[in-house]
């Protein structure tokens, strides 16, 4: 069968390497793809992104399944354009995607059905957002409420903080640094508008789900490390590495969460006339009693989460998209490597607020058994591989232990260079401290 993957990030490589291993899988296209996509003989980059034009290509080269990667074409209407046309695709509809495109929705739907998570107030008047900061105090959180590539989140430590963060989000003048995709208000213009949230204070981690609609399949737990800056420091990002399975994730916090936070969502859903389809990521802090508050969903897999995901990942990734998209997930039961997937992540000059483009990635490895070089943020130019993106690579290994995978990615990440190169160094912390 024909496969169709959209999008062009770490997250899509990854799920594009994992489908090319299916001995079903005939021929796999990748939309727009990337640097990494480029280079495997099994895919094929197609330059297209608007959703229409994927669909009729889908329809023109016969392709029997199709996955969405990002969040930009779901919460476009990519998968409701396809289903208009009679295509299997797994994803969310844009209705769906709403659970990550606005966090006031969210939000909102978290609070009608009694799903925990912190204390917020939603705000598009900037003198109404400074006063509620003032009077809450630091830390705070503010959230801006359209999609903003993970970047559209400021956890401030000072009231100065927060009150940047609060003129960032709610420009209308074009300074909008972080670059939000305001969502329309009733009138169909574009509104800015903040969700300001209480600080929680715990572990994180990332609690990703495949959803048939009605059945639920829960992937390997994973966590990934939000902040640019070794011990958890400076401005928060896409992710700069992920590591799977997450030991804060225990066998009775596992449960909590299906019980309390994920299937109360997809049963949501489906009483508000929205039933959900697709990848459910449900970012978590977990205190250190064992309660777990819901900070975030997203409607797609996490990035870099995919990566240690599809690593240890042992089951047909093909054949299990075919029963979501069938709504058997029931009769799944996933196969997983016993071992430790960490991947740290490369990235450009200048990231998260302006990463610099164009600059030559010198000493990329062979992937191997225990390692494997995702890219995300690279391009083919002049017979080289270029940066044209924020993070640009992310090298995930396997391991007997967190340390072991840890020691692997690390070593093989030496001889990868570009000019401005910048990663963390301590990926993996948290679980060794453990």
């Amino acid at each position: 069968m024909r496969v169709l993957v959209i999008g062009s990030g770490g997250r899509e490589h990854a799920l594009a390497w994992k489908l090319a291993q299916s001995p079903r899988v005939t021929k796999l296209y990748v939309a727009p793809g990337n640097g990494g996509t480029a280079l495997d003989a099994r895919m094929v980059n197609v330059a297209i992104t608007d959703p229409v034009a994927l669909a009729e290509f889908a329809l023109a080269e016969k392709i029997g399944l199709t996955v969405v990667g990002p969040e930009a074409p779901l919460s476009a209407g990519v998968v409701d354009v396809f289903r208009d046309r009679g295509l299997r695709i797994f994803g969310p509809t844009r209705a769906a995607a709403q659970l990550e495109s606005s966090k006031a929705f969210a939000k909102d739907f978290m609070q009608r059905h009694r799903i925990p998570t912190a204390a917020y107030e939603t705000f598009t008047d900037v003198a109404a957002a400074h006063a509620y900061v003032d009077r809450m105090g630091a830390p705070i959180v503010i959230k801006a409420d359209g999609l903003a590539a993970g970047k559209g989140v400021v956890v401030a430590m000072s009231l100065d903080e927060a009150h940047q963060a609060v003129d960032w989000m709610l420009a209308s003048d074009g300074d909008n640094r972080l670059g939000v995709q305001h969502n329309a208000g009733a009138d169909g213009q574009a509104v800015p508008r903040v969700v300001i949230e209480e600080f929680l204070q715990g572990e994180e981690a990332s609690f990703i789900v495949m959803v048939d609609g009605r059945h639920i399949l829960a992937l390997a737990t994973s966590q990934d490390h939000k902040r640019l800056g070794d011990g958890d420091t400076g401005p928060n990002t896409g992710g700069m590495g992920a590591y799977s399975p997450a030991p804060v994730v225990t066998p009775n916090v596992h449960a909590k969460v299906m019980q309390d936070i994920i299937r109360p969502t997809v049963e949501g859903m489906a009483r508000d006339g929205i039933p959900f389809t697709g990848f459910l990521y449900a970012g978590l802090m977990i205190d250190p009693k064992g309660q777990v508050r819901t900070l975030e969903f997203n409607t797609r897999m996490g990035d870099p989460e995919t990566q240690p995901i599809m690593m240890r990942l042992k089951s047909d990734l093909f054949e299990v998209l075919l029963k979501a998209t069938d709504g058997t997930l029931d009769q799944v039961e996933l196969d997983w490597d016993r071992r430790v997937a960490l991947g740290v992540v490369l990235a450009a000059a200048g990231y998260p607020l302006d990463p610099r483009k164009g600059d030559v990635i010198r000493g990329l490895p062979a992937a191997s058994d225990d390692c494997v070089v995702f890219h995300a943020g690279t391009v083919p130019a002049g017979g080289n591989t270029v940066t044209s993106g924020g993070r640009v690579l992310c090298v995930t290994a396997l391991g007997d232990s967190v340390r072991t995978a840890q020691q692997r990615a690390y070593q093989v990440l030496q001889g990868v260079q570009f000019d401005g190169m910048q990663y963390r160094r301590d990926i993996g912390h948290r679980a060794i401290k453990r």
